[in-house]
């Protein structure tokens, strides 16, 4: 549908077509191509259903679409998500039948474009402290929303600068002068013609460094006016004489349910940032395999780069590291398409981890990748350079990768409290580990054991199980001495025996659990195989990511591996560097990225460079 369309800019590079949006356009041209693209997808039925059926044939359908739109154009994807995954998603979690019914359908047609304003610009990732405020007027059976202040203005709301019709605006709800914490309302900001409402500002963002197509707006509400209806109160009502109603007494609780759907954003972006990082290991690699440079010995042919172990060596790890990132992706997709209200804790856990993990990996692995092509990969047409500036948002957006990696690790403690306070074994998260005895790492570390899945296992094991007590006991010592847990957890330890802060273990905790969670997927993707050869390669690469990941720094840190094992791990990686590159191809060419989604420097170069396809 894409390349039959010259809205997706096809060209011809190299005798292959490829397709790309043109990044040297103007912001204003980027939104409104951008705006173009969607409308012709939805003129086409590419999102039928997506709302208004249920099952998860439709919900990986989603996921598996996303990846291909965010590949051609993050800008197009990003304002997909913005519609579906957090407007409609919000109108489907947060509302009722009556909303489903008013505003599904018409989401789905784009009848009506959404927007989910929730940041401002005093207040991002601390939801419960945003400053709209909201009151409720008995009067006229409609609600007030109110921006009091300058800081309370809503920041960085996508699609909000020139498009979207409604916006889902979370406030304090004010009742009778008694604050009730955060709530989600429907307030329409254009017409149909897209003028701005009565009472509604909004300015521009401005330009960024990347995600131009993308119409970032900042909204001011100057006591606009909403029907009661408007309120999304799956969770809390305001009946028609302003009495509010609500199943849930404690604020706390109360706010927990409220967002406890809402990980379908984190989710979307840990699974489709899987599908980039293939992208551009796809092309260095491919690049590697194909140019040539220095010969090592005289009148003899240069060598390939791919050759050279050290380019083995910055690339394979990243492949192996990208190959378990997707066997994680797909437990993580599994997970959300079966959620249940007891799952959520589960998937806000996971998705956290996964999201702040893999936006980080895909950053470092688009760097890399942008180096490994030299002067190539600074070019727009091949990608990997642009792809950095367009994905870099990655880490902040739906929640800041380390205020998630923090909240893995409190959820990680609170886990261990209760077990601890019930003297009963850990379940769950896959700490299952915990219940038995604590692993032993041999003295001496043959290659055999190296890159045996069970020593793997058992290291990064003993990372987490060790970390995690580490961390109970420093928040226990400060909590002894009269602090509150949120105090003990930033604070620095400089009165007490241990050399590490507690916020610098809680880091460390967060990603132990994050990477024995992702090779525990991969681990058991891999023991789904029968014996083969396949199994063997999968088997290399799975050794590999195992190894990256124990060749980290806290196994020295805190005293894991020691010295010698610690280089018979770095010296291990480079073996099996070597031994995968014969399979590099066919490991790459396994994603399966459309020829169109890649880069001229991925095929024939040397032609897509030519004078005679800059004549043609």
């Amino acid at each position: 549908m894409m390349s039959q369309s010259k809205l997706f800019n096809p060209r011809v590079r190299g005798g292959k077509v490829f397709v790309s949006p043109d990044y040297n356009q103007p912001m204003e041209q980027q939104r409104e191509i951008t705006l173009k693209r969607i409308d012709y997808l939805f003129d086409r039925g590419a999102f039928k259903g997506w709302l208004t059926e249920q099952g998860e044939e439709i919900e990986l359908r989603k996921f598996a679409s996303f990846e291909v739109f965010g590949t051609f154009d993050h800008s197009m994807g990003t304002m997909l998500a913005v519609h579906f995954f957090l407007w409609g998603g919000a109108v489907q979690v947060f509302g009722t039948k009556h909303h489903h019914d008013k505003w599904l359908r018409d989401t789905e047609t784009h009848v009506v474009k959404g927007c989910f304003a929730m940041s401002e610009l005093g207040h991002g990732s601390n939801v419960r402290r945003v400053e709209t405020v909201t009151t409720y007027d008995s009067n006229t059976q409609e609600f007030v929303i109110n921006t009091p202040c300058e800081s309370a203005q809503k920041f960085w709301i996508g699609g909000a600068a020139n498009h979207a019709t409604h916006a889902i605006v979370f406030s304090q709800l004010n009742i009778n002068g008694s604050n009730q914490g955060v709530h989600a309302f429907i307030a329409q900001i254009r017409d149909a013609d897209g003028y701005l409402c009565q009472n509604v500002r909004i300015a521009d963002c401005g330009h960024k460094i990347g995600l131009n197509g993308v119409d970032n707006g900042r909204i001011w509400f100057d006591n606009v006016r909403v029907p009661r209806e408007n309120l999304l109160n799956s969770v809390a009502d305001v009946s028609a004489d302003g009495k509010y109603l609500s199943s849930i007494n404690d604020p706390d609780q109360r706010f927990a349910a409220f967002l406890a759907p809402l990980t379908i954003g984190r989710v979307s972006i840990a699974t489709s940032t899987v599908y980039i990082s293939k992208a551009g290991l796809t092309i260095a690699i491919r690049y590697a395999l194909t140019r040539r440079a220095f010969s090592l010995k005289p009148n003899e042919p240069e060598v390939l780069l791919l050759d050279y172990p050290s380019y083995q060596r910055r690339l394979l790890p990243l492949l192996a590291k990208t190959y378990a990132m997707s066997f994680a992706s797909h437990y993580l997709k599994k997970l959300f398409v079966k959620r249940t209200p007891q799952s959520y804790k589960t998937i806000h856990i996971f998705s956290s981890a996964f999201k702040a993990t893999f936006t980080w990996n895909n950053l470092h692995i688009l760097q890399e990748c942008r180096e490994a092509c030299g002067g190539q990969g600074l070019r727009t047409e091949n990608h990997v350079g642009q792809w950095k500036a367009e994905f870099d948002v990655q880490s902040t957006f739906e929640g800041d990768n380390n205020i998630l990696m923090q909240q893995i690790s409190k959820a990680l403690l609170a886990e261990y409290v209760a077990a601890k306070k019930r003297k009963k074994d850990f379940k769950g998260l896959g700490l299952e580990h915990m219940n038995k005895p604590c692993p032993v790492i041999p003295s001496q570390l043959t290659s055999t054991a190296l890159r045996s899945s069970q020593f793997q296992m058992d290291a990064l094991c003993l990372r987490e199980r060790d970390l995690l007590n580490r961390f109970a006991a420093e928040i226990s010592h400060y909590q002894a001495k009269g602090l509150s847990k949120e105090h003990a957890f930033n604070m620095s330890n400089s009165d007490s025996t241990s050399v590490h802060q507690s916020y610098q273990i809680a880091e460390d905790l967060g990603r132990a659990f994050t990477d024995r969670s992702i090779f525990q997927a991969f681990a058991e993707a891999e023991a789904t195989l029968a014996a083969s050869s396949l199994k063997d390669v999968l088997g290399m690469v799975r050794s590999l990511y195992g190894l990256i990941c124990v060749e980290d720094a806290s196994f020295l840190r805190y005293g894991y591996l020691s010295v010698e094992n610690a280089a018979a791990v770095r010296s291990e990686i480079t073996k099996v560097c070597g031994e995968l590159r014969p399979h590099a191809l066919a490991l790459v060419s396994s994603f399966g990225i459309p020829d169109a989604f890649l880069s001229p420097i991925a095929f024939n170069w040397i032609d897509a460079n030519s004078w005679s396809s800059i004549q043609h």
